[in-house]
């Protein structure tokens, strides 16, 4: 296979990352929810144990759509997405550790390590999209700590940008097919 080919079998299978993208979206908002009528703990556990389900939620979803929901086994993109995770480890770490400092940096940490995460998603899927939804989530991230943004508004900006880029994904997938 070329590396293209190697994109398109990723790109395939997952629908371009697009239910993915929705499931964290929908966790992220859930947890800003969880934010705004629980504690600030608990819309952090929410994000934590609600994050595990996105990748088997995201799966059921793409064969939903009629994909198979895994890659080719000789796809060295597989590894990739998954060498990728470890950014997310690394993240949730921090954040929870500034938590105990500054519990507003929670959502604004995790905006900044998502984002970071879904610039390599564009190497994964070959779509460039996944820059823009980077560097959007990670701009978002800063502008929260600069502005000093409550709490549960980093929740409702990454979990709505993830929505609506989702949107765009699965749209622009279906245009290209």
């Amino acid at each position: 296979m070329k590396f293209i080919d190697y994109q398109n079998n990723m790109k395939f299978s997952y629908f371009g990352g697009a239910p993915g993208v929705l499931v964290s979206g929908i966790v992220w908002i859930l947890s800003g929810v969880v934010a705004i009528l629980g504690s600030n703990q608990t819309s952090m556990l929410v994000l934590f144990f609600g994050g595990m389900l996105i990748h088997p939620l995201s799966i059921l979803l793409a064969k939903s759509l009629g994909r198979t929901g895994k890659h080719a086994s000789e796809n060295p993109l597989g590894m990739l997405a998954l060498e990728s995770t470890g950014l997310l480890f690394i993240g949730l770490f921090i954040a929870f550790t500034i938590a105990k400092v500054e519990a507003d940096w929670f959502y604004p940490v995790m905006l900044l390590t998502i984002g970071g995460r879904y610039l390599v998603f564009s190497t994964l899927y070959g779509d460039r999209l996944y820059w823009y939804l980077g560097g959007l989530l990670a701009l978002s991230g800063v502008l929260c700590i600069q502005l000093n943004a409550p709490f549960f508004v980093g929740a409702f900006i990454g979990g709505f940008l993830e929505v609506i880029f989702s949107v765009f994904l699965a749209l622009r997938l279906k245009g290209s097919e």
